[in-house]
């Protein structure tokens, strides 16, 4: 971990957070994404970073490991690259996400994801709604956490 640096993201990120984000959502799931890889990188370019507060975990040499999304209130996105998981990368994120937003965060993730649940109420997140898949576009049945 002490080679690992935690920095704002800027546009020149885009590629590297794109390629975690598709990496560590295919090493997760059996279900495919809803969009294409190039549509995902798009998203991530042209509305993500511009639009909302996005923090990476790189490693000393420059290699994007880890990357985080928050809203104003939510916890939008959180993915540490496969082969990176268990070392504290993502716990220091939501560290990073509780002290920028005190007040508290909200999030999802999906029901299928055991491993993600597990950390997040480690975390002090409790479950307060569960949908049925309707609300996202992977047609999941996911869950929704608060932490105040």
């Amino acid at each position: 971990m002490d080679d690992v640096e935690f920095r704002p993201a800027g546009p020149d990120d885009a590629g590297a957070i794109a390629d975690v984000y598709l990496a560590s959502f295919q090493a997760t799931y059996d279900f495919p994404l809803a969009h294409s890889d190039e549509q995902v990188r798009q998203w991530i370019r042209d509305l993500i970073l511009p639009t909302q507060e996005v923090w990476v975990a790189a490693t000393s040499d420059g290699v994007v490991v880890g990357l985080m999304a928050l809203t104003p209130d939510t916890l939008d996105q959180l993915y540490v690259a496969p082969g990176w998981t268990g070392h504290g990368i993502g716990s220091r994120l939501l560290a990073l996400a509780k002290a920028s937003r005190p007040s508290g965060l909200d999030l999802y993730t999906f029901q299928v994801n055991a491993g993600a649940r597990r950390f997040y109420e480690r975390h002090g997140f409790v479950e307060i709604a569960r949908g049925d898949g309707s609300g996202n576009e992977e047609e999941q049945p996911d869950l929704r956490y608060a932490w105040r």
